[in-house]
């Protein structure tokens, strides 16, 4: 029974280099050995011919289909302006050309150097991710279109709380668009409101399409090892919140629900998302696209009803530039937290965070937060480590006796075995006992890393002293190096396995996997190191209320 389980250590720990090394592939920019990525190319990589005046927008679906074929960028329009509004939580850099938003600054945020602020959205060189929206079908206004922007302020004063900006395209076919963009204080929402005026002498059928287009490069300041999600996401009730990566666009296996009344089309990223949210009950149609060899978009269109000559219609929708703030998202749209990426952890994950978010709200710093809630979890689960010690405790009481055991029949295993069991079965020692434990509550500590992981709150959050940023490795390596100790201490603590190899394997392992920890956030590694300390405790006083007294059994190599 000790051998199988050793063997079971030896399989995790064999998966797991393997996997260390794929992520080191990745985060080093090279291909993968085992889960290959497509790689990217430069937008640049092909030519872009620009649009003829009133075409139907590249990559937008016509108005008689729900798909198009793969088509590049579109040039900019001669005498096209920026327009830059501002917040008191956004800078954002609007075109004429189509009224679309081609940069999003988030005045809150500051980048990864700490020398400005958070750019979400932006158009220059090869890298492309802008937000755009227009008219399908015929020769009508769309994000390619010359537009004039209404006068009025471009700047949220003091104690002003809402913000219009309005942008009108000149009558094209006899159609008219208007575009009114709404910002409120302290809000990364904007209410958009398209207008539709026919000054024709016909009525008027058209589709309103609002797209995110982004290039599929990499985003900078990712975690190494641990892979987070980039891409485009398509939510509605009936299929929740389903991804389609870059690769499978390029693959087209893009399986998502396409036709729907409810949800939203986004963009993802690390800490940040986009999205644009049609209200609960208007139809319409999902898409993504390949516009170029490494451009993309994910959009949804919608019918107006049929405007009557003289009249106007309209649609009504919102889009989000922003953090990933949890509590922020629900407010706006059913299923937009889920831009979050939790894993496949995400029905534990999400209690966690809230218990995390009640716990900052109390001591008032994340990292405290952190250390606060692991307690609890050790808490919760006392009585299982209890057992989980209590078995390790017997086995190391009983460990001279299988030592003396091995060498007797050292040259019959099975003997060795049949007289092991005998042993375990006299002292009532379960082998596995020691297991069990930890394999139910491994489903609540990986939930927690990915809550750690993916929360933008520990981005640029300070703990103490020399951590103060706890999304970022610890810069002088102190709490890799506390946790490396506290992972050999609680291997010291174990009963040693009679195998002299496996002996080796149980101190090189936590070497091995401590390596990875040196390039974590310090939040996760915080959190690994908690909870060896409090395991580490909780042993020596289980151990010590059993009669066996606590002493580290220290490598003796040879």
């Amino acid at each position: 029974m000790n051998d199988i389980r050793r063997s079971i250590l030896w399989v995790v720990f064999v998966f797991s280099l393997i996997m260390l090394w794929d992520r080191w592939q990745i985060h080093n920019g090279n291909p993968a050995l085992f889960f290959p990525q497509p790689t990217p190319v430069s937008a640049s990589a092909e030519a872009t011919p620009a649009a003829s005046e009133g075409a139907v927008p590249a990559g937008v679906p016509a108005a008689t289909s729900t798909s198009a074929p793969p088509a590049s960028a579109q040039a900019p329009v001669a005498g096209a302006e920026d327009v830059v509004v501002t917040t008191d939580v956004l800078r954002l850099t609007f075109s004429t050309q189509g009224g679309s938003l081609n940069r999003v600054q988030l005045l809150q945020y500051d980048n990864d150097a700490r020398d400005g602020n958070v750019v979400l959205l932006d158009r220059r060189g090869d890298h492309t991710y802008v937000a755009e929206t227009g008219l399908t079908g015929g020769s009508l206004p769309n994000h390619q279109t010359l537009m004039t922007l209404a006068e009025g302020p471009l700047s949220l004063a003091d104690g002003q709380n809402e913000l219009q900006v309005r942008f009108e395209s000149p009558v094209q076919n006899g159609v008219q668009l208007v575009k009114i963009w709404t910002f409120k204080r302290g809000h990364y929402d904007a209410h958009v409101r398209h207008e539709v005026i026919n000054h024709s002498q016909a009525p008027v059928s058209t589709q309103l399409y609002e797209q995110i287009t982004r290039d599929g490069g990499l985003v900078d300041g990712g975690v190494m090892f641990a892979g987070t999600y980039t891409g485009p996401a398509v939510y509605s009730d009936a299929e929740k919140f389903q991804k389609v990566s870059f690769e499978d666009i390029n693959n087209k296996k893009d399986n998502f629900e396409k036709t729907t009344d409810t949800g939203y089309v986004a963009m993802v990223q690390h800490y940040f998302a986009s999205a644009w949210i049609l209200r609960d009950g208007i139809q319409r149609t999902n898409y993504v696209n390949r516009l170029g060899p490494n451009l993309y978009s994910v959009g949804q269109t919608t019918p107006f009803a049929t405007v009557a000559p003289g009249q106007s219609q309209t649609v009504e929708s919102i889009f989000y530039a922003g953090p990933q703030i949890e509590k922020n998202l629900e407010g706006i749209t059913s299923g937009l937290e889920l831009v979050k990426d939790y894993g496949m952890f995400k029905v534990l994950a999400k209690p966690l965070y809230w218990l995390l978010d009640q716990l900052h709200n109390l001591l008032g710093n994340w990292g405290w937060a952190i250390v606060a809630l692991v307690v609890l979890l050790k808490v919760a689960f006392y009585w299982l480590n209890a057992k989980a010690y209590a078995s390790m405790a017997k086995m190391k009481a009983i460990n001279p006796r299988i030592q003396q055991l091995r060498e007797r029949h050292k040259d019959n295993p099975q003997q060795m075995q049949l007289e092991m069991m005998r042993i375990y079965r006299e002292e009532k020692v379960n082998p596995f006992g020691g297991c069990l434990p930890i394999l139910i509550q491994m489903p609540f500590f990986i939930a927690l890393y990915w809550v750690l992981l993916s929360s933008v709150e520990m981005r640029h959050a300070p703990w103490i002293g020399w951590v103060n940023d706890l999304a970022a490795p610890d810069p002088y390596f102190i709490l890799p190096l506390l946790m490396t100790v506290s992972s050999l201490l609680q291997v010291a603590l174990n009963p040693a396995p009679p195998d002299p190899m496996q002996a080796k394997m149980m101190w090189f392992m936590p070497l091995a996997f401590s390596v990875m920890f040196f390039f974590f956030p310090a939040g996760l590694v915080l959190y690994w190191l908690t909870n060896n300390i409090l395991s580490i405790v909780q042993q020596w006083i289980i151990n010590t209320r059993m009669g066996v007294p606590p002493q580290f059994n220290l490598p003796k190599f040879k």
